[in-house]
């Protein structure tokens, strides 16, 4: 009996000191409920410009290269009005972590006032400089393909309001634990996007120029969707009354600390791919072509994981607001190795894809092969290296250590990926499978400096709110 007394005695202590550790934050449940629909949101925000690519493919190269072109300045843009809304996803996280609703919900409201603000002026100078903007990038191209730039870009910008509206509404949803709905959302507006696009291209044969309308239309639903998902006062954060919106700039300002360092960092990264895009569009209509399929499988086969860091700066956000540094590093380690997992899967999956995309695509035989060839290497060389160069950054961000992120990201941007390419390119030669070098080059030295950085743990001592 004494035996069996001694030895229950540290089970129960055992069982007691378990019961005394805090429970983490997020469950593998709730982890699951906040990233898997977000990461599938990524994918299907991704399919927008992939459909347009396809339908526009039946017109000629000179119509996929005009969209490559273009698509390469909204994406730009996009990314500005995203790293404006990942700041007030960042500042509302860590405000739910403290049990402050009162401030989420009007950094929220600051939020939309900015990046509306924002979209409006970037809008305008866009649709006045039309012209000019495309032939300052893209200097002199192809007469034809340069002719459908102009269209294609017109309309685009019509929608960078509503893209911008969107963002806000889908990144105060999130910083709910809300991603379900903006999933939901996107499925929608794709099924919208791709009928429109048939409709408008292939029906009315409205060309480059009907594929950017449907675009803007699908956008348009997407925006007004979320504005009134908001409304519901069973929220959180429960968004009413917009036109009584006045700048608070003391909420202002911490959004701005997280958004303008980002936004300089996606700007500056997008300036390069422009740059990149500049050396790509002398090399003829052919690797044009090429490079831009190349680019969308490549984001392809990267936006389930880039969901999954997404998700991470809500994580850690919250987990930060609420004062528990250990917790948050734990789920960066933890995201990383699910992210690694899915990006080698999707990976395989596009690589055993590319040759159907390029075949019922309706690319040209030179255009495909040399498609297939670069994407073997992405396949091969993305998940040893990109995981460590872009999943904890997003964690870094949400911790308030945005200005190493934005030099390291800017430095190896420009350092690494563009002044390589722009001579592999010009000096040797070699063809748009320069710009993948370089982007192996930066991938890899991304993740060595990023490694050290979240090793070192400088980025727990930043202050967001």
């Amino acid at each position: 009996m004494t035996g069996v007394q001694t030895c229950a005695l540290p089970i129960s202590e055992l069982i007691k000191q378990k019961k005394q550790v805090p429970q983490r934050l997020y469950s593998n449940k709730k982890l699951a409920a906040l990233l898997i629909p977000l990461a599938l949101d990524q994918l299907l925000n991704s399919f927008m410009g992939t459909i347009d690519t396809l339908v526009v493919s039946n017109l000629g190269s000179a119509a996929i290269s005009a969209v490559s072109l273009v698509d390469s300045i909204n994406i730009l843009i996009v990314q500005a009005f995203f790293a404006l809304a990942s700041g007030g996803t960042v500042v509302c996280s860590h405000y739910l972590g403290c049990k402050s609703k009162d401030h989420a919900k009007e950094a929220a409201r600051q939020l939309v006032f900015v990046t509306l603000m924002l979209s409006l002026i970037i809008g305008a100078i866009c649709l006045v400089f039309n012209q000019q903007i495309l032939n300052l990038i893209f200097g002199k191209v192809e007469k034809d393909v340069m002719a459908g730039a102009k269209q294609y870009f017109f309309y685009s910008v019509l929608s960078y309001p509503f893209i911008a509206l969107y963002n806000d509404g889908a990144c105060i949803l999130r910083a709910q634990n809300n991603s379900k709905f903006p999933m939901q959302i996107s499925i929608v507006s794709n099924f919208l996007n791709a009928f429109l696009d048939v409709i408008f291209v292939w029906v009315f044969h409205w060309g480059v120029a009907g594929s950017a309308i449907a675009t803007a239309g699908s956008r348009f639903f997407s925006m007004s969707i979320v504005l009134w998902k908001l409304r519901n006062p069973s929220l959180e954060i429960p968004f009413r009354n917009y036109f009584s919106i006045r700048p608070n700039w003391r909420e202002i300002k911490k959004i701005l600390n997280i958004g303008i360092p980002s936004g300089i960092e996606n700007s500056m990264f997008q300036f390069g791919k422009l740059a990149i895009q500049s050396t790509v569009s002398l090399m003829g209509t052919a690797a044009i072509a090429a490079q831009g399929m190349t680019n969308v499988i490549e984001n392809l086969n990267g936006i389930l994981a880039i969901g999954i860091g997404i998700g991470l700066m809500t994580v850690v956000g919250e987990t930060l607001g609420a004062g528990r540094k250990e917790e948050a590093v734990y789920y960066i380690k933890k995201l990383c190795i699910i992210a690694e997992i899915t990006l080698a899967v999707s990976c395989l999956i596009f690589y055993l894809l590319v040759r159907p995309i390029t075949y019922f695509g309706g690319m040209e035989p030179e255009s495909a092969k040399l498609c297939i060839y670069m994407v073997t290497w992405i396949s091969i060389v993305k998940p040893l290296i990109w995981i460590m160069a872009f999943i904890p950054a997003y964690g870094l961000r949400a911790a308030g250590d945005v200005k190493f992120s934005m030099t390291v990201s800017v430095l190896c941007m420009w350092f690494c990926r563009v002044s390589l390419v722009i001579f592999l390119a010009r000096a040797y030669h070699m063809g748009p499978m320069a710009v993948w070098i370089g982007m192996f080059v930066d991938w890899g030295v991304r993740n060595i400096i990023f490694t050290i950085r979240f090793r070192s743990r400088k980025w727990l001592n930043h202050e967001v709110i």
